[in-house]
């Protein structure tokens, strides 16, 4: 990441997936300067088309948009998420999956995991309007 991020950052994520919103609750509660903005992508009220994007595009991968509607994809969303984060430890994970060998095994196990997302158990208060039976792009 060269570019100064600007905050605060908009994270997107499934909160239907138990996995993904523990994670989320987890950023929520460490958030001390309020940089982070977490929106439910499984909520009947979220509106994909409002950031240029669909439904699937969100479910496919990860994405955060910084303060001046930069996307970031999939595992780069994360070093976003944790510079964002106080503490040293959050901005050595951050520099650590930027290594070139590392960051290819980060994409690959991200991939992995978002394939399979769906196979894991949901919230039971999850996806009422079935939202989370939208299909992930292969």
């Amino acid at each position: 990441m060269k570019d100064a991020i600007a905050y605060p950052l908009t994270v997107f994520y499934d909160g239907a997936c138990i996995v993904c919103s523990r994670e989320m609750e987890h950023y929520r509660r460490i958030d001390r300067n309020g940089r982070l903005l977490l929106v439910d992508i499984s909520a009947p009220a979220f509106e994909p088309d409002r950031y240029g994007r669909s439904l699937e595009d969100f479910m496919a991968q990860m994405h955060v948009m910084d303060g001046e509607g930069r996307f970031f994809l999939g595992v780069d969303a994360f070093p976003a998420i944790w510079r964002a984060l106080p503490g040293r430890g959050h901005r050595l994970l951050a520099g650590l999956i930027g290594v070139p060998g590392l960051h290819g095994l980060a994409v690959l196990g991200y991939r992995g995991f978002a394939r399979f997302r769906r196979f894991l158990p949901r919230r039971r208060d999850a996806c009422p309007e079935d939202t989370c039976g939208i299909r992930h792009r292969k």
